[in-house]
């Protein structure tokens, strides 16, 4: 069984619609996928809708912006009302501060020099809540940069580079209080991905899971194999699943979905349901 609890479609970041993500993880030969978009669960009723056509056990969920001690950090939340009214209210503003910040950081990348406007970030990004991938799209677009990865460096994009701009974010613990009490499963995304900005602390990291932080990601593009090491041992010490996962956005980042994988044992603590989908896979 093959399960990647890490991806993005068109309805954020990524550039597969719903319906393609998970016909791009079926072909990847991928049993479990989980929807991940950016604070939005828009894209859940059509990749359920395509899960159940095509076979895929789709696991419905969003990445919620953080900021702890003036870190962002972001975690992965699954299964969660999306109906109960605090936590959809704090998504809504999330969302409408993507759009705000963008605007402020199209304005930055052309006081640099980069020949980038509003209307082409607003053109690449679609329907989708537009947040700085979009941006980093028209920077590469225009030549700027070579790459999406390229654009999220010191020079442009980074946290503190040259044109960032800080953005609204939940506190942490806050989030994990939503999440509990919509019934949703909270998992630290790329906790050890340094070349995305400052990272917090073990400490901190422990802190949250006597929050209730039920996962933390250990294998992840962004994580050297000393990172995933260190992640594993800090989520034995903390009674927390480790899990795996692609962070997959389509063609604007390079990683191919099904990249890193969680394992059944560990979808099985998180979710509790292992045995009943690998018996629907059978």
């Amino acid at each position: 069984m093959r399960i990647d609890l890490h991806t993005h479609s068109s309805r954020s970041d990524g550039t597969d619609t719903p319906t393609e993500l998970v016909q791009v993880a079926r072909a990847a030969g991928l049993d479990v996928i989980a929807l991940t978009d950016h604070d939005t669960t828009t894209g859940w009723d059509e990749a359920l809708a395509a899960g159940a056509r095509l076979g895929v056990e789709v696991v419905c969920g969003a990445e919620i912006s953080c900021r702890l001690d003036g870190i962002h950090i972001h975690l992965l939340m699954y299964n969660f009302d999306r109906d109960e009214p605090e936590f959809a209210r704090e998504r809504v503003l999330l969302r409408n501060d993507r759009e705000r910040r963008a605007k402020l950081i199209v304005e930055r990348c052309q006081e640099l020099g980069a020949p980038i406007t509003w209307a082409e970030v607003a053109r690449i990004a679609g329907d989708a809540a537009i947040g700085r991938p979009h941006v980093a799209s028209a920077l590469v677009e225009a030549g700027v940069v070579a790459t999406v990865n390229e654009a999220f460096s010191s020079d442009w994009l980074a946290d503190g580079g040259r044109a960032h701009v800080d953005k609204y974010a939940l506190d942490p613990f806050r989030a994990l209080e939503l999440a509990k009490q919509s019934g949703g499963v909270t998992v630290f995304a790329h906790p050890a991905a340094s070349a995305r900005g400052q990272i917090v602390s073990d400490a901190q990291i422990a802190a949250l899971a006597d929050a209730g932080l039920n996962g933390i990601e250990a294998d992840h593009v962004d994580h050297s194999p000393a990172a995933r090491r260190r992640i594993r041992a800090l989520a034995g010490e903390l009674g927390l699943v480790a899990t795996g996962s692609s962070d997959y956005h389509g063609t604007r980042k390079t990683v191919p979905i099904g990249a890193n994988t969680t394992s059944p044992e560990a979808y099985e603590a998180l979710f509790g349901t292992t045995e009943r989908k690998l018996d629907e896979h059978v």
